[in-house]
């Protein structure tokens, strides 16, 4: 077997190995947080900050539908006078739980994205947001670490190779995008008022309303 058809193959394995509990949990938790004003916010390190700042574009962006709440959302990555600032005069461990320290409120929701799940900066800031009743959501690979055992829900991805954490990461915050965005869509539908006309309208009897 080629080394390219190993890597797609191993990749299949593990996205058919991920939890489907745990990807509905983390959509209905977004999409509570969308239905009832709560910011969402997103970190990561490296690789896992471009996942980030992608997972924001597509939550302000790929779920929006006309008639129901646009997501708030606000990525801990994108800032970077903020962060190095931060990072510079607090340490890069708190990079992160300063940014929240200044938003952050109960209920609102904050995903880590760590492959390792042992990011200092990751795991401080679910710290604080765990400290004040936020919802926690972790992306991690390998075995976890800290932030897995730490969140409301841990999307692990069942790999030790970083490469496949961070292709499926991807993965799942489409997914999860997707998904929310069709869940819009269907509250509208049924809000949609049901009209009934002489030629479908029933009364009971052999014959419709005339």
């Amino acid at each position: 077997m080629s080394y390219i058809h190993r890597y797609i193959d191993d990749l299949k394995q593990t996205l058919n190995d991920l939890s489907e509990d745990k990807i509905e949990q983390v959509v209905q938790i977004l999409h509570d947080a969308r239905m009832n004003n709560r910011l969402a916010f997103i970190m990561g390190n490296g690789g896992r900050a471009s996942t980030s700042s992608h997972f924001v574009c597509d939550l302000g962006k790929n779920t929006r539908v006309t008639g129901t709440p646009n997501f708030r959302v606000m990525g801990l990555t994108d800032n970077m006078a903020l962060f190095s600032a931060l990072a510079n005069d607090e340490g890069y461990e708190n990079a992160f739980a300063q940014q929240l320290a200044s938003h952050i409120r109960p209920g609102d929701v904050v995903i880590g994205i760590s492959a390792s799940g042992n990011s200092p900066n990751v795991v401080n800031a679910i710290q604080l947001a765990n400290s004040i009743q936020a919802k926690t959501i972790g992306f991690t690979g390998f075995d976890g670490g800290k932030l897995g055992g730490m969140v409301d829900v841990d999307l692990h991805v069942p790999s030790h190779l970083i490469e496949h954490v961070e292709d499926i990461h991807l993965v799942l915050e489409h997914l999860i995008c997707k998904e929310l965005r069709e869940k819009a869509i269907g509250i509208l539908e049924l809000e949609k008022p049901l009209v009934m006309t002489p030629e479908v309208a029933y009364t009971g009897e052999d014959s419709p309303v005339k």
